[in-house]
């Protein structure tokens, strides 16, 4: 059997136009695909890629989703972002296992 990699990861949203418009123009990811009739956009980030999903079930939009950015300067890209209207619930703090973590949301607060 083939090793196993993780191809891209679903973030759960209430409003795609909204989602698109941040996830592309304020975190500067590319567009994949977008499909308005199907709800669904993919973006490239990386060595996977995030897929958006439109749903009405209130229980699945807004939760925290565990995805992980990336960045060579999180300050530069926290002060970044804060400029582009991100809200952040944590700005970058060092982490006891030695890393710094930042935790920002989309517009549906996931």
């Amino acid at each position: 059997m083939s090793k196993l990699t993780v191809g891209y990861a679903n973030v759960f949203v209430s409003d795609m136009t909204k989602a698109v418009e941040f996830y592309r123009d304020v975190l500067g990811l590319e567009v994949l695909m977008h499909d308005p009739d199907f709800d669904y956009a993919s973006f490239q980030a990386g060595p996977i890629s995030i897929g958006l999903a439109q749903t009405d079930d209130t229980h699945l939009v807004g939760r925290h989703t565990g995805l992980g950015f990336i960045t060579q300067d999180i300050d530069a890209t926290y002060h970044a972002l804060t400029e582009r209207g991100v809200e952040f619930d944590m700005p970058p703090t060092k982490q006891p296992w030695g890393g710094t973590l930042a935790l920002f949301k989309d517009p549906d607060g996931n």
